[in-house]
């Protein structure tokens, strides 16, 4: 198997884990321009290569007018070619749930450049640093046990490593990204290892090489967003729970509400059907990347697979606070601005914008945005096929917040979004 460089991008209110990738396999030529459905006479130009929504039942009001519908293609659009290199990035699929309107769903692109599949809802994605919702969840549900507390420090549990100044650190400050805490995936020992799709890295070494380097700051002192953080989360729960990671997430959540196409994979394969992630290849062609990622380097911080349908399902219910305890939810909501000049917030693995609630996940070939606006009870999923972050703050963010223009204007969220990625 091929090699690659793996380098870190700190993303705005949530993860984005980038990584720069020789394909297992990449794309014939025939494959890599984005393909265009025939459509008839009477449709609109501007639905051209898209795929509609299904057709609302006649007692059910669609959730998007005929106008809306096509200001949100033709922003996907503008974005998928912002975003994309010689050609626009392959896809997009898109998901509103409104109360009391039939669902939208508009997929733009396609799922599969070789065999020119369109989405369909059954779709896997590799969601990124959205693994980080379900991880601090379970946290929560832990407190609500009186097993720990957000309080604890980090040296109250055994997970392996001694870090230093971890009678300083709480879980608190692991979860808010105020840790101070080296970036275990910066680290030269990291970014000298030879990465196979099917390597094992455990946690701990990861976290081991972190904390050998100097502290960015105090703990608390401010916002940086930082993977190691959720790498020690996640050694602190099998340590409480004498359980993986990925079977408490299964037993607590997943298994419990139904989420059945969510997965923390053991291995490299993504379940189909799933849609096909790309990056742009040395001649700026995509390439498929879809399985170049072992999960035993992402774990905790951002392994997790899902569906369009499963993640909006559990976007609201961990945002309206279903998963926990009231007392519990409070503290998760409480979101502190990230950077100066800006209203956009993050608490305790959640990430505010504008009344909008959620997450954001990137790994190669994919870019996830899952976000719920409680005031108007609305669901918003943009899950693009490419992790492309500049300009910031990233294709699905982007994508989510041209959307939120036209369905939501009162509340558009990244309208304040820093120019630079903040730290």
């Amino acid at each position: 198997m091929h090699a690659f460089a793996f380098r870190l991008v700190a993303f705005f209110l949530f993860g984005a884990i980038a990584i720069q990738t020789t394909p297992v396999s990449a794309a014939p030529e025939s494959a890599l321009t984005p393909s265009v459905k025939t459509t008839p006479a009477q449709e609109p130009a501007a639905t051209q290569g898209v795929q509609p929504t299904a057709p609302a039942s006649a007692a059910t009001e669609p959730a998007l007018t005929p106008p809306q519908d096509q200001a949100v293609i033709a922003a996907t659009r503008k974005q998928l070619c912002t975003f994309g290199g010689k050609q626009p990035i392959p896809g997009v699929y898109i998901a509103i749930y409104m109360p009391g309107k039939a669902p939208y769903i508009r997929s733009v692109g396609l799922a599969d450049m070789k065999t020119k599949a369109q989405f369909q809802t059954a779709d896997r994605f590799r969601i990124g640093s959205n693994t980080k919702t379900f991880v601090v969840t379970v946290l929560l549900q832990l407190q609500d046990e009186h097993r720990l507390s957000l309080d604890d420090p980090i040296s109250k549990f055994n997970i392996g490593i001694d870090v230093p100044n971890g009678n300083h650190i709480t879980i608190k400050q692991l979860a808010e990204m105020r840790s101070g805490l080296f970036e275990a995936y910066n680290t030269k020992q990291f970014n000298a290892l030879h990465f196979e799709p099917n390597m094992r890295i455990s946690p701990q070494q990861m976290i081991r090489w972190a904390v050998a380097q100097k502290p960015l700051f105090p703990p608390g002192a401010r916002w940086n967003y930082c993977n190691t953080n959720y790498l020690i989360l996640g050694r602190i729960i099998e340590v409480v729970t004498h359980d993986t990671i990925g079977k408490q997430i299964r037993k607590r959540l997943t298994e419990p509400m139904g989420l059945n196409a969510t997965v923390f994979p053991d291995t490299i394969a993504m379940p189909a059907p799933y849609a096909h992630g790309y990056d742009l290849g040395a001649k700026g062609n995509w390439e498929d990347v879809s399985e170049t990622i072992a999960p035993s380097v992402t774990w905790a911080a951002g392994a997790m697979i899902s569906t369009v349908p499963d993640m909006a399902r559990w976007v609201k219910a961990y945002v309206s606070g279903t998963t926990n305890s009231a007392a519990s939810q409070r503290d998760r909501l409480r979101c502190s601005p990230i950077a100066q000049n800006t209203k956009m917030g993050f608490g305790l693995g959640i990430g505010s914008s504008a009344g909008w609630y959620g997450y954001t996940g990137g790994l190669p070939g994919y870019h996830t945005a899952a976000y719920y606006l409680p005031s108007k009870d609305i669901t918003l999923i943009a899950f693009v096929t490419a992790q492309r972050e500049k300009p910031f703050p990233g294709a699905a963010n982007c994508i989510a917040r041209d959307i939120s223009r036209i369905i939501t204007p009162k509340n558009v969220m990244f309208a304040d979004a820093p120019t630079v990625e903040p730290h």
